[in-house]
């Protein structure tokens, strides 16, 4: 929201006060608390009355700050809140003439205390981070409407980018960009989001999060072009000023205060096919897909029905649609036989022609208008109705429906929309804040989920394909990128969009290959695919199209079976890359500037990422294949020829279908696994260590995951003298190849070379390879 006309005006709707100096302040719990008031105080007569603003600076966690800015206390906080997980520390707090400090470990906030010059420091590791300053924190009320809202305003530094703010199709920088946090279902060619999320980071050691569930709006370089600018309606703006300085430890810092992602199941990292939205499918039609795939050799892991698995009219009833599927158990059952995990389709509405309507309305179970009325509409389904989460008995209702589902052979569900939720004339029955709530539904919706599903299977198997999301939503996996469209620039824009929810501590992500409308030439398909099955998760998923890949070409086919065996081999690297996830918050896919922090090249790279540590995907946007992409310093290996690159600079070349950039650094051992039709196997058992340029000096650690998570073997790896040995913490086999390299002595093992290189078999508890 824009407050101002040009630097110096206020536009004519609005009254602005803005705090102008240190008055005093005060202690209490660890906290700290300043009077600002927003006009100059030299005498006693300028003390009678006049906005003021209080300023509590407190310490969630170590290295963390949190700002309360009230204008008038007395108005009610009917909620929702994110539910933090604080670990307040004891803040120290310094004060003298000139001004106080108060630490939250490395990171301090040092207001002035100079007569009219308002200004709150952030300071870390001896620099300044940021600055609200001039015309930073402020009450404003809209002259027009009635409305009062706070805002404030951080310094950017020269060069200093803003990311994240949720999954974002627009520019992956956000300079430049007004942003409201408000979801809605505007598919990826807009600048609307199904998931907003009030957090960013910079390039420059910190990130900021607003902990606010309601509509923020960020100015991000925009309305002033040296700040970024947030602000909420209301008389309270609560943040958190969140220190680094990698953007590593931003994430696990910001990630420990609203949630670390749960782990996903190994299952759910392979091929998921579906029936498409509004294709014509039953038993048969299915069956026709999956027995496609087998007989061409594709390997699928999980299928997944979307709506009209229900009768059309009645979503949701949670109930098969009869004429259409008649044996819904005998059909899972068959599906199960083959190996299959089974997904369904389901949203948080209930139409009125669905059974459940009357027994909800009678209940209680339903969002209902300040009259008592049920809160309806026809937009999307006839006279639905949405359940209200509020309510504990609702909750406990819909979860009964799933659990049927799930005691049918149902492993996962879809959890669609959560977008559209009303505001206007609507109440809740806990109370909550109709507005607020409109973002925060989701949470408790995909919450819901999730727990009966934690519940059926147990922590570690449970999973949701979500389309919305807010804060904390990571905690709750999987997302997808909503509905974009089949081409290549809906391609990069939907890339775009998994990098800035990655900068929001979403840890695994996913999106409709080739595109949910229309449907996508051969070409694309093939190229996304590629990309698709180097996501941390993938799905085929339309509109009104199917899309099994002979569809398209017989090419299409083996492209397909040649990425899906890539990323089954892949699995150890890739649920050590979950794990760290789950346990750090560092995001599976990750943007190149959250890899290689202080390569300035790094910055504003968006067509291209990094999956896990090690590896660089730069997908192909174009049909003849060619690609440019960016290779930081070192020396790179393309896992799928051998070839080597040095880095530095950027690379023009030309791929086909079966290939792409897919580059591993420097100093990389890269766990391979023994299968390559499944992703759910005994990672260690047979695992190949692929040894990528391993430098001087160097040191590794690789540990290999088991289904739980949990570690089942370690290796270590050092080179010294012309040496590299390898320590293995396993009683199972493992070999061990050297790219590229052709000629060594290899005591601990049997060696042959090949054309990758040096492979050694029959590997013992420790290695060593004389170069």
């Amino acid at each position: 929201m824009k407050f101002t006309n040009g630097y110096w005006l206020i536009r004519p709707e609005f009254q602005m006060s803005y705090a102008v100096e240190y008055h005093r302040s005060s202690r209490l719990n660890g906290a700290l608390s300043v009077l600002a008031p927003c006009h100059a105080v030299q005498d006693r007569g300028a003390t009678l009355g006049g906005e003021a603003l209080t300023v509590r600076f407190s310490a969630p966690m170590e290295g963390v700050i949190r700002v309360d800015i009230t204008h008038f206390a007395g108005e009610q906080d009917k909620g929702p809140h994110f539910e933090l997980n604080a670990s307040p520390v004891s803040p120290v707090i310094e004060e003298d003439d000139e001004a106080l400090r108060f630490f939250s470990g490395p990171l301090c906030a040092e207001i002035s205390k100079k007569p009219s010059g308002w200004q709150v420091d952030y300071r870390a590791d001896g620099h300044i981070l940021t600055t609200s300053g001039f015309r930073g924190m402020a009450t404003g009320l809209n002259k027009e409407t009635g409305k009062n809202y706070i805002s404030d305003s951080l310094m950017l530094d020269v060069g200093e980018c803003v990311y994240g703010l949720g999954e974002r199709f627009t520019s992956y920088v956000k300079n430049g960009q007004s942003v409201d946090m408000w979801n809605a279902d505007g598919g990826t060619a807009s600048e609307q989001a199904y998931k907003n999320i009030p957090f960013y980071m910079t390039n420059r050691g910190y990130g900021v999060f607003v902990n606010d569930p309601g509509d923020v709006s960020f100015e991000v370089a925009s309305e002033k072009v040296e700040r970024v600018q947030f602000s909420v309606e209301g008389q309270r703006l609560s943040y958190c000023l969140i220190y680094g300085p990698t953007p590593k430890e931003i994430l696990r810092r910001y990630t420990a205060l609203t949630g670390r992602p749960a782990l996903p199941p190994a299952w759910n990292f392979g091929l998921w096919l579906t029936t498409s939205f509004t294709t014509s499918y039953d038993e048969k039609t299915v069956t026709s897909f999956i027995q496609g795939m087998a007989d061409r050799n594709i390997p699928l892991h999980v299928f997944h029905f979307d709506c009209f698995w229900m009768k059309g009219f009645n979503w949701c009833d949670f109930e098969w649609d009869s004429e259409t599927f008649p044996d819904p158990v005998g059909m899972l059952r068959r599906y199960k036989d083959r190996g299959l995990r089974i997904c369904v389709w389901i949203n948080p509405y209930i139409a009125q022609q669905s059974p459940l309507f009357q027994e909800g309305m009678e209940k209680g179970y339903l969002i209902k208008k300040t009259n008592g009325d049920v809160w309806q509409t026809d937009l999307w389904q006839s006279g639905l109705a949405i359940v209200d989460f509020t309510n504990p008995k609702a909750v406990r209702w819909y979860q009964t429906h799933l659990q049927k589902l799930l005691d049918m052979g149902v492993d996962c569900f879809k959890t669609d929309f959560g977008e559209r939720i009303p505001v206007k004339d609507v109440c809740y029955f806990d109370g909550s804040s109709p507005l607020k709530m409109h973002n925060y539904y989701t949470q408790l919706y995909n919450k819901a989920v999730f727990e009966v599903l934690e519940n059926h299977r147990g922590k570690g198997e449970a999973t949701l394909f979500a389309r919305s999301a807010t804060a904390g939503g990571q905690q709750f996996p999987v997302h997808w990128g909503g509905d974009n469209s089949a081409n290549y620039p809906s391609m990069a824009e939907t890339l775009r969009s998994g990098l800035s929810l990655a900068h929001c501590g979403f840890g695994f992500w996913s999106h409709d290959i080739s595109g949910f409308e229309s449907t996508a030439p051969a070409d694309v398909y093939k190229r996304w695919v590629a990309f698709g099955l180097l996501s941390s998760h993938s799905r085929l998923h339309g509109s009104s199209s199917y899309r099994v890949p002979w569809l398209f070409d017989e090419e299409a086919c083996d492209v397909a079976r040649f990425f899906v065996n890539l990323k089954c081999r892949l699995m150890p690297y890739l649920y050590a890359a979950a794990v760290e996830a789950h346990e750090a918050g560092t995001p599976t896919m990750r943007p190149m500037m959250m890899e290689f922090v202080g390569d300035p090249a790094c910055d504003a790279l968006d067509r291209q990422y990094m999956l896990g540590g090690n590896l660089l995907v730069a997908p192909v946007f174009r049909k003849d294949g060619e690609v440019e992409y960016y290779l930081p310093d070192g020396c790179w290996t393309h896992l799928l020829s051998g070839r080597r690159v040095q880095g530095g600079h950027w690379q023009k070349e030309r791929h086909g279908f079966l290939s792409l950039p897919l580059m591993v650094r420097e100093n990389s051992v890269l766990a391979m696994g023994a299968d390559d039709q499944r992703p759910d196997y005994d990672f260690s058992d047979q695992v190949e260590l692929n040894l990528f340029e391993i430098q001087e000096g160097a040191e590794i650690e690789t540990v290999i995951p088991d289904l739980s998570g949990h570690p089942d073997a370690r290796f270590v790896t050092r080179r010294q003298g012309g040496r590299i040995s390898i320590l293995a913490e396993t009683e199972k086999p493992y070999s061990v190849l050297l790219s590229n390299i052709h000629s060594a002595r290899v005591l601990g093992g049997t060696a042959r070379d090949g054309e990758r290189g040096l492979r050694i078999t029959n590997c013992g508890a420790s290695v060593e390879i004389e170069l």
